[in-house]
């Protein structure tokens, strides 16, 4: 027969073979020092092959934790990336927000000269006609708007107020051609009227006789002559002037110092008490 198929020793024997030699080796390692040296030879001789043995489980184990390692830094640059974004809304928001409370408290402490009522409006609308400069307001009756009340923005006089609705009004700026104020010179105390080009940066200033002390840079401020705005507000800067001998007055020309073609808050004006109701108050009768 086949040597393959032949049977080899019996089970129980090769299990006693087993068992003495283990004991063997064991009373061999407890009582010579060989077999320490024995053993530190054979850990030597095997530690390769734990070694290449463990290798594929640290080599996956490694790749594992830089895999999650990557994805947490992906997830970690998203979630960074959502935040700043986040932010620079806040941020930007912000900024506006600081512009619009800048120019509304410039608005606020813009008027030292009346002690009346005062009221920020907003520019809801520009109407669109190339000469005709009227804006509207969303303020109305409902809130005490009046005609004729004047408009001041925090660099000057802005217009006035030439119809009311209930909740919004309709303003004429100074730089319309059909409206004019008094105004007077801060430098001299010259008092002329300033009146609108349907120009948005240019105002004219009429009836100054050729021997007016008037120079470019003169600052015109509000006389308080026509009964509509109150003394002492900012109008316009003198930025040129012409001198005709052959005319009867001179031609002078103002640039104001509201920026009416980008106004978006304007504050309405009521007339304060004047000194000189208090004083005729006080006197006896």
């Amino acid at each position: 027969m086949n040597a393959i198929f032949s049977r080899g020793p019996l089970l129980g024997l090769r299990l006693l073979l087993a068992v003495l030699c283990s004991v063997g080796l064991m009373v061999v390692d407890r009582y010579t020092e060989r077999s320490t040296q024995l053993r530190s030879f054979l850990t030597s001789a095997v530690s390769p092959l734990f070694y290449v043995a463990s290798l594929p489980e640290t080599l996956l184990s490694g790749a594992t934790e830089q895999f999650m390692s990557h994805q947490r830094l992906l997830d970690e640059n998203a979630r960074l990336k959502e935040t700043l974004l986040r932010q620079n809304g806040q941020l930007q928001l912000l900024g506006y927000l600081q512009q619009e409370n800048s120019k509304l408290r410039a608005l606020l402490g813009s008027a030292p000269l009346t002690n009346g009522q005062r009221l920020v409006a907003e520019v809801l609308a520009v109407y669109s006609h190339p000469f005709s400069h009227q804006v509207v307001l969303n303020k109305g009756k409902n809130d005490g708007v009046t005609e004729h009340q004047p408009l001041i923005d925090e660099s000057g006089v802005v217009g006035q107020i030439v119809s009311v609705g209930p909740t919004s009004s309709r303003a004429l700026l100074i730089s319309d051609n059909t409206h004019a104020l008094s105004v007077r010179a801060e430098r001299t105390g010259i008092r002329t009227v300033a009146e609108g080009l349907g120009q948005w940066d240019l105002l004219r200033v009429i009836h100054l006789p050729q021997s007016a002390d008037i120079r470019v840079g003169d600052r015109l401020l509000t006389s308080g002559l026509d009964g509509l705005f109150p003394e002492g507000y900012p109008v316009a800067e003198v930025s040129r002037v012409q001198q005709d001998e052959s005319q009867p007055f001179m031609t002078v020309y103002a640039k104001p110092y509201a920026q009416l073609d980008r106004i978006r808050h304007v504050l309405l004006l009521w007339p304060g008490t004047r000194l000189d109701d208090v004083l005729n108050a006080e006197e006896p009768k």
